[in-house]
């Protein structure tokens, strides 16, 4: 099975799920623009989140193409309502003190290294190319937040509490990025990316170490929290989308 003969809808579902991913992700970081610790972190964190947003962009114009309804990457970006945005919840989570999101962004860029490593072979030519680029990109963001999640859980008492603070916050957001369902199977089947789950094993080598050199313990909760895939998101991503959207709601059609 090819993407061409993957159903529509689901394809169209799949990509806008990776993309809400990376929107989301990359206005969380950009909310740190003049507000990081260091000058150094005031340059790299928005430069992550030009990442994000970047593949954010070529996923949402290729939805749009999928879809053939007429709607930009721009409409599916910033012109959908909180219910129909498909992100998982570790990524809407609010950025918190600089451990917190240094240890969300070195989640979420362990889950997604091995998944856009798969996708460089996948048998959609538009995914595969998106994917090959992206891999670099993300090796980068791993390297980056995991100095910083060694760097604040071995350093000062006050460091470590809150890299731990971090560490307990997170752990209900962990399990969602692996659930598997009808549209990762589909997907799968066709070939064109691998079931989240299957990438858990490849997290916890990347992620192990980081925290063994950190001396840290990683902990997932009993209960995971789960519904982003389907739209359900909590209280907070509801200010994020009304900074997120405000410029093309206030003046629809703006042009520069």
């Amino acid at each position: 099975m090819s993407s061409m003969t993957l159903d529509r809808a689901t394809l169209v579902t799949f990509v806008l799920r990776l993309a809400d991913d990376h929107l989301v992700l990359g206005h969380r970081l950009s909310e740190w623009c003049g507000h990081a610790p260091m000058l150094e972190e005031d340059l790299a964190m928005p430069n992550m989140a030009l990442d994000l947003i970047g593949q954010a962009r070529a996923l949402y114009a290729y939805a749009a193409e999928i879809e053939g309804k007429g709607r930009t990457e721009d409409d599916l970006a910033y012109l959908r309502r909180e219910r129909e945005y498909l992100n998982c919840l570790m990524v809407e989570r609010p950025n918190g003190d600089f451990a917190h999101t240094m240890l969300r962004q070195l989640y979420f860029a362990a889950f997604m290294e091995p998944f856009w490593k798969a996708v460089a072979t996948s048998s959609d030519a538009t995914l595969a190319g998106i994917a090959a680029k992206a891999v670099k990109e993300v090796a980068y963001h791993i390297r980056h937040a995991g100095e910083w999640v060694v760097r604040l859980g071995d350093g000062t008492a006050d460091s470590r509490r809150r890299m731990e603070a971090a560490i307990a916050s997170l752990a209900p957001f962990v399990d969602e990025m692996f659930e598997d369902d009808a549209v990762t199977a589909a997907v799968a089947e066709a070939g064109l990316a691998p079931q989240p789950s299957s990438l858990r094993p490849a997290f916890d080598r990347l992620i192990g170490p980081i925290f063994a050199e950190a001396d840290l313990a990683f902990t997932t909760a009993p209960y995971a929290q789960r519904g982003g895939r389907k739209g359900m998101h909590g209280e907070a991503m509801g200010f994020l989308l009304a900074d997120l959207q405000y410029m093309q709601r206030t003046f629809p059609g703006a042009t520069w």
